[in-house]
């Protein structure tokens, strides 16, 4: 065991063995949110013509993004259900099952007939969807954060969302493709199907690369000394509230703003942010998914930026300052999507999606990790992260939609929203505490002290002479 692996209780892995991790992370992850953001971009602009062409705009538009909430109301489920199984088999399993489980849902959509049969088979595959998605981001940055360098924990944990940012990236490009050539017709007839279906290639890719990982060797050494117990997630209800209410709401503003400068702008430059004489529906939807592929790429480098910045001053501080700028530039970005500049719209987007947003999500990636004990960590992170992801990122396109709708296309209540998350955040972390440096083999949370075991644990425990 090297140094800092004795400083902070982590197994260190050999070169071979993290660079893998690396890799297998951060492809899979981008393969599986591939799914989960063309879903998301043909909410903004296609389910609406195609499900629900009777509601009008904005009501087609609501309808539309209530079925994408359909999936984050699903997530929390997922993470309960996946976490406790990280927490039990191990991280390498959850991880498997995920993505086969999310490809699955998404080629299905690319098959649905159109019309209402078509518009309930939708919401089910979404709530399936989400369901699959519930655990994948909190295994690959746990997975991650546990392989990683103690004094460089916040990088390394922040690497797997490159894949996630790719995977926007690539599901933004396929749109952006879609609509160079073919007519809005061709989309909406027939082209919409496309990216869906493409994505059974993409999965069947990311398992076999999934299947080279090695297991986390913090869990095995959990497995090991005896200490895995059978109800992690009832463990993190009973014992660990205040680190579940602290990420609960650091989300917020990270999970909601994402969904906001990413989908939501989207709809609003295709729906509300036209003024008379100005271009056509097409070019202000390109105008918007140019801008969120300009964010997508440059958050492959802001993210893992922040991760390593959150290293050297702490978690805290970096998520603090991300939250802060994320309610400073709120007005001004909306302002500027309500332009319809491409120029102006792209900075709003990046500013808000590649600065602020995840600048908030690099110092994430680690703190989550660090702040519950090694017993119910998975289960932890991933309650908290679907929990505030439902809250934020579920309720963020059909509210905001609905806002800008009563106000009559007002830019301003986007603005607002935005804000009042960055504030909610900012509480969020001042529940929680600093984490840096924090050992990932012990029990126990950062805050508090932990769950405690169950009477029969204990005495399995110290039967089997581990620690209770």
């Amino acid at each position: 065991m090297n140094t800092d692996a004795s400083e902070s209780g982590t197994i260190a892995p050999d070169a071979k063995q993290l660079r893998r991790a690396i890799f297998t992370g951060a492809v899979g992850s981008a393969l599986e949110y591939y799914d989960f953001a063309i879903y998301g971009l043909a909410s903004a602009l296609v389910f609406g013509h195609i499900f629900f062409p009777s509601l009008g705009t904005t009501g087609a538009l609501l309808a539309s993004f209530a079925t994408y909430g359909a999936g984050f109301l699903a997530r929390p489920f997922g993470g309960l259900f996946f976490g406790s199984l990280g927490d039990r088999k191990g991280r390498k399993l959850v991880l498997l099952l995920t993505i086969g489980l999310m490809g699955l849902a998404t080629t299905l959509i690319g098959l649905l007939p159109t019309g209402s049969v078509g518009a309930v088979l939708l919401v089910l595959l979404r709530l399936l969807q989400g369901f699959g998605a519930g655990a994948e981001q909190t295994g690959a940055a746990t997975l991650m954060a546990e392989l990683a360098p103690p004094k460089r924990r916040g990088f390394y944990s922040a690497l797997p969302f490159i894949g996630v940012f790719t995977g926007l990236a690539l599901a933004t490009i396929t749109f952006r493709v879609m609509q160079a050539l073919l007519t809005q017709e061709e989309i909406l007839a027939w082209g919409w199907r496309l990216p869906f279906l493409s994505s059974i290639v993409l999965i069947v890719m990311a398992i076999w690369i999934r299947l080279k990982l090695k297991e986390s060797p913090v869990f095995k050494e959990l497995a090991e000394s005896k200490n895995v117990i059978q109800s992690p997630m009832r463990a993190v209800l009973r014992g660990a509230r205040r680190p579940l209410l602290a990420t609960s709401l650091m989300r917020m503003a990270e999970t909601g703003c994402s969904t906001l400068y990413t989908t939501v702008a989207i709809a609003f430059l295709t729906g509300f942010a036209m003024k008379q004489g100005a271009d056509s529906n097409a070019n202000f939807s390109t105008i918007g998914t140019n801008a969120v592929l300009l964010a997508s790429i440059a958050s492959v480098f802001t993210t893992p930026l922040f991760g390593a910045l959150s290293d050297r001053v702490g978690r805290l501080a970096v998520y603090r300052g991300g939250a802060i700028f994320t309610a400073l530039w709120a007005y001004p970005a909306w302002w500027m999507i309500d332009t319809g500049s491409p120029l102006l719209v792209s900075i709003a987007v990046i500013g808000g999606f590649a600065l602020g947003a995840n600048s908030m999500l690099g110092a994430q990636c680690a703190h989550f990790t660090e702040l519950f004990g090694n017993r119910y960590r998975y289960s932890g992170v991933a309650l908290s992260r679907e929990v505030g992801a439902m809250l934020s990122g579920g309720l963020a396109p059909i509210l905001g939609i609905f806002l800008v709708g009563i106000a009559g296309g007002a830019f301003w209540v986007l603005a607002a929203y935005t804000m009042v998350l960055a504030i909610l955040t900012l509480v969020g972390t001042l529940l929680s505490i600093e984490t840096r440096g924090r050992s990932l083999t012990d029990l126990t949370d950062a805050i508090g002290s932990g769950a405690v075991l169950s009477d029969d644990e204990r005495r399995l425990h110290q039967q089997a002479g581990a620690p209770a």
